[in-house]
């Protein structure tokens, strides 16, 4: 199995604030491109299968913000967490969670999840076409480090939450990690 050395270059449709727009919903779709978010940062990246979904809300989402400031410690410009669904999903996800810190990247067509190698059938659950769970470092594009979790596969009757954590990857980024966290994945589809 090989990992690709970089992230794919994917142009991502995104909503940002704009004041001028006025209203309840200040946001116009701004295109954000994989050089925007990766060029010249050190980058931590989540992906998890879905907003609102169990553990995503109660635990991997609330402790990369709750680890933001150790995290920048190491060196980390940005913590970005990506999910397959829309970006409006992810917005309205983030305010319920109160989410300050971290980047919420909508990957509503599963264009990067898919080109990562990281896109899995979840329709045993309902969910289609979603990502497994993963965690990596990106310095400026390169793919320092991943972090996937195991039984990587189509409709896997369990969701493993073990390796992609913000605990796991912050002790990698003190040179605390211990060996084998990476679990194997499927071939990088460019």
């Amino acid at each position: 199995m090989t990992s690709p050395n970089r992230v794919p270059d994917v142009t991502f449709k995104t909503r940002v604030r704009d004041e001028s727009v006025g209203g309840d919903n200040p946001y116009v779709w701004a295109d954000k491109t994989t050089a925007d978010l990766f060029g010249g940062k050190k980058v931590v990246v989540f992906s998890l299968p879905g907003a609102f979904t169990p553990t995503c809300s109660s635990n991997h989402l609330p402790r990369y913000d709750e680890l933001y400031d150790e995290f920048k410690a190491q060196g980390v410009d940005e913590i970005i967490c990506v999910s397959v669904n829309d970006a409006f999903v992810m917005f309205k996800w983030g305010k319920e969670q109160g989410n300050k810190n971290i980047f919420l990247l909508p990957d509503g067509n599963g264009e990067f999840t898919r080109k990562m190698g990281m896109l899995v059938d979840k329709s045993n659950i309902g969910f289609g076409m979603r990502s497994w769970r993963y965690s990596m470092v990106v310095d400026d594009g390169k793919i320092e480090k991943m972090f996937v979790e195991s039984d990587f596969s189509d409709n896997c009757p369990t969701d493993p939450f073990e390796v992609s954590d913000a605990d796991t990857v912050l002790a990698y980024l003190k040179g605390e990690e211990s060996e084998g966290v990476s679990a194997p994945r499927k071939a990088f589809v460019g």
